[in-house]
């Protein structure tokens, strides 16, 4: 294997490399950037009286839009209000999609990063560090998180305002026999975690060790059939696991990070390896929270 030795620019001191260049390569495979399954579906969108959003990305698989925009050089307070009323405008005007606003910058600085954060929790914001390097003619970008959005608690962590059910609750909206099937995931949960009992709540059946919710899995029984949803960061390894084991995923939440996963009868016995192992990760994430 050889080495090259690449040698770091600024785009911003280029004569040629603009921000529309680097528009275009993101362009081409938005996927650089870390956000996951994205593409283009717009680019220079027209805001009246805002200007022009740089990007509007979309995930393949679900609502949550990403509403980017770049800048060379250093960030500052002008980039953060435009980025931010993109932001909104999309939001008011879309409210069917989960919105985030992404800032890319060649250099975000402490100070900048103190004041993004002011506005995390209540903002949706991702801000990426961009770096240019060049070998010879040979021009590359690479895109870095400096600051991803703040994850919300674990589902219903506020439990104390939502409704408190029984079985016979679950079982009316679902089937004794669905019900029956969280009762065998929680056997497998047990294995890694095994104080945990099940807690019936109005919107799911969730997870409680001493009285305490953890949810780092939530059961919903359904006629024929039980969705799972457990929480674990999004991978290459876990895709992987999930295709080969031939998972029925609906899909990723992205806003609360959770795999949707929908069970039918024998499957639970059937995916018995690949379902410990995602909720020993999950166990493990809601422990770092």
């Amino acid at each position: 294997m050889k080495y090259e030795k690449f040698e770091k620019f600024s785009l911003l001191a280029h004569s040629t490399l603009n921000e529309k260049w680097v528009q275009d390569r993101i362009s081409e495979d938005p996927t650089t950037l870390g956000l996951g399954d994205v593409i283009v579906r717009d680019k220079e969108r027209v805001h009246t009286k805002a200007g022009r959003l740089d990007l509007l990305l979309q995930e393949v698989d679900s609502t949550r839009r990403y509403e980017v925009e770049i800048q060379l050089g250093k960030t500052d307070e002008s980039h953060i209000i435009r980025t931010i009323e993109y932001w909104d405008i999309e939001k008011k005007k879309y409210p069917q999609y989960d919105h985030v606003a992404v800032i890319i910058a060649e250099e975000i600085t402490s100070r900048f990063l103190n004041v993004i954060s002011l506005f995390n929790g209540t903002v949706p914001l991702i801000a990426i560090q961009m770096n240019a390097v060049r070998h010879g003619e040979v021009v590359s970008l690479f895109f870095t998180t400096v600051l991803s959005e703040v994850k919300r608690g674990l589902v219903d962590d506020d439990e104390g305002v939502h409704e408190p059910t029984d079985r016979p609750y679950w079982e009316s909206r679902g089937t004794k026999a669905t019900v029956a099937m969280a009762d065998e995931l929680l056997d497998i949960v047990k294995t890694v975690k095994p104080n945990l009992e099940l807690k019936y709540n109005k919107f799911y059946i969730g997870l409680a060790e001493n009285g305490q919710p953890n949810n780092f899995v939530v059961f919903r029984p359904q006629k024929n059939a039980i969705r799972v949803d457990p929480r674990v960061d999004r991978s290459e390894i876990f895709e992987k696991k999930i295709s080969e084991a031939g998972l029925d995923v609906l899909d990723y939440d992205t806003k609360w990070g959770r795999y949707r996963i929908r069970l039918a009868q024998g499957d639970i016995k059937k995916h018995e390896v690949v379902l410990a192992e995602l909720f020993m990760a999950a166990a493990g994430s809601s422990q770092d929270q």
